[in-house]
């Protein structure tokens, strides 16, 4: 055991002995990682992963090693073989691509290591500027409140749990389900699974939850909707919440939220918007009448990561009503009471806190990261690039349309284009292998990364456009290179037309 370790007045173990020495290796990391940043158009978006990256065998750590080694290791092992969303042909899923002034917000909330609980501190603060700025952003009532938290999964799981409580009372936090059997939750098909994976953790399961049909623009039905809700209070179900998808997960689909919300209020149902990527839109003035309505829903989850731009993880919740949403997560444990003498609030003052809207007592600091992302760019410029990408995302299906070889396979609502390589002659079965190929070629050659999903049974390129640095040339390129990986797939299987036509 040595000197230091017994000597409990010594000097931080964990701290660096040498500051300056730290401080240069510290500038050469972020130089490293602003050049990771700069030059990344440069390589493949993606590429495969070596087994020295797969199968890692290094034992457990019981020495310490040097800063630099750390980064070097980083360097080599780990940013060549990053997802690639930061590429400006990554529109795989809809990820965020970040920014260099992003890193900056990271340093800096690293450096505070702020826990978002609650008690008295700056950062607190800091939050709840951004939750007022969304408030105004979104044109909610007086009163309204939010929680940030680590994606549109988690803010779903939470305001589903508001709505819920809304529904049964005060009595479901002691009694829980059984103070109201026969809850059942709405949504299109085309919803997220994170819908159903909430109602799974909330004890309703996934029974509880009815997929309402779309319709031709992969939008919820709004008059199969009204008929399900009647048929289920005929039944002696209890309706109590609607989630309608402002940007669904496969086509980006709008559903009729004024149409949504009137019947919500006929019928007494909570309306949550799921808007992962879509809310963010009514930062373009061009975009928001397409999602008008959402300023009189009861709920609206959303992602700063994606089409924000900002850092992960940082998603967000937003209530109406904002007493009901501290109805459902507030407690009086001893150790989380705020407490005040007088005008001096002491650390643990401050209350609400956070936690009163949420389920997390730790919490980070991604307020900070939202707050910078908001003060640097501002709403405008936020605004224009998300336009921008729904442009592209025009461009695109025109230029698709304009292709015999080609097929596009639903409306371009906001920025997420599906399409299909679609030469005569070849089965549906035969059509939705090629394309899973197309695909899964595109990606392993560092080509571009769209994914691929499936619409009415038919396998689809799926190109989901949230990021700021794509330029139109690069989707020219994604659609040359799909006609040639096209035409090369089809010939190493013996796919030819004129093969395919003698059979006939």
């Amino acid at each position: 055991m040595s000197n230091t370790l017994l000597d409990l007045d010594a000097p931080s173990l964990l701290d660096p002995e040498d500051w300056a020495d730290f401080r240069a290796q510290a500038h050469a990391a972020l130089d490293t990682a602003l050049e990771f940043i700069e030059q990344r158009q440069q390589g493949a978006v993606w590429q495969e992963l070596p087994s020295s990256v797969t199968a890692l065998d290094q034992p457990l750590p019981r020495k310490g090693a040097p800063l630099d080694s750390l980064v070097s290791d980083v360097q080599k092992k780990i940013m060549p073989y990053t997802l690639g969303n930061t590429h400006p042909r990554f529109w795989g899923w809809v990820h965020g691509s970040g920014t260099p002034s992003g890193l900056v917000a990271q340093m800096m909330m690293a450096a505070i290591n702020a826990n978002m609980g609650g008690r008295e501190h700056a950062p607190i603060y800091v939050e709840r500027q951004v939750i007022r700025w969304l408030v105004e952003l979104f044109a909610l009532p007086e009163g309204a409140s939010g929680v940030i938290c680590t994606g549109t999964s988690t803010a779903t799981l939470l305001g589903l749990s508001v709505a819920r409580h809304k529904k049964v009372g005060q009595v479901l936090r002691s009694a829980g389900n059984a103070a109201m059997p026969g809850l059942r939750a709405y949504a299109s098909g085309q919803v997220h699974v994170s819908v159903s994976k909430a109602l799974e953790l909330m004890g309703l399961g996934t029974e509880a939850l009815c997929a309402v049909p779309v319709a031709s623009n992969y939008s919820m039905d709004v008059n199969a909707l009204e008929a399900q809700l009647q048929a289920d209070i005929a039944e002696g179900l209890e309706p109590f919440v609607v989630v309608s998808c402002v940007g669904s997960v496969n086509s980006g689909a709008i559903d009729d939220l004024q149409a949504i919300n009137r019947l919500c209020r006929k019928y007494g149902v909570w309306h949550h918007v799921d808007g992962a990527f879509g809310a963010l839109s009514i930062l373009s003035e061009s975009l928001r009448p397409r999602i008008a309505g959402i300023e009189e829903a009861d709920s609206i989850a959303f992602d700063f990561h994606k089409w924000m731009h900002v850092g992960y993880a940082a998603g967000c919740l937003l209530v109406a009503d904002g007493e009901q949403h501290r109805a459902t997560f507030a407690t009086s444990q001893a150790y989380l009471k705020a407490e005040s003498q007088g005008e001096r609030v002491g650390m643990s003052g401050g209350a609400p806190w956070p936690t009163d809207f949420g389920v997390e007592l730790s919490r980070g600091f991604s307020a900070l990261a939202v707050w910078f992302q908001l003060r640097e760019m501002g709403t405008e410029r936020l605004g224009r690039a998300i336009y921008r990408n729904c442009l592209q995302a025009s461009k695109l299906a025109e230029a698709v349309t304009e292709q015999p070889e080609l097929q596009l396979l639903a409306p371009v609502s906001l920025n997420i284009v599906c399409f299909r390589y679609a030469p005569q002659f070849l089965s549906e079965e035969a059509l939705n292998d090629l394309n899973r190929r197309i695909v899964i070629e595109l990606q392993c050659r560092g080509i571009a990364a769209p994914s691929s999903t499936v619409l009415d049974g038919r396998t689809v390129i799926r190109v989901a456009i949230t990021n700021h640095r794509t330029r139109w040339s690069d989707l020219q390129a994604l659609l040359n290179e799909t006609l040639a990986l096209g035409a090369e797939l089809q010939a190493d299987a013996g796919l030819t037309s004129s093969v395919l036509s003698a059979n006939f």
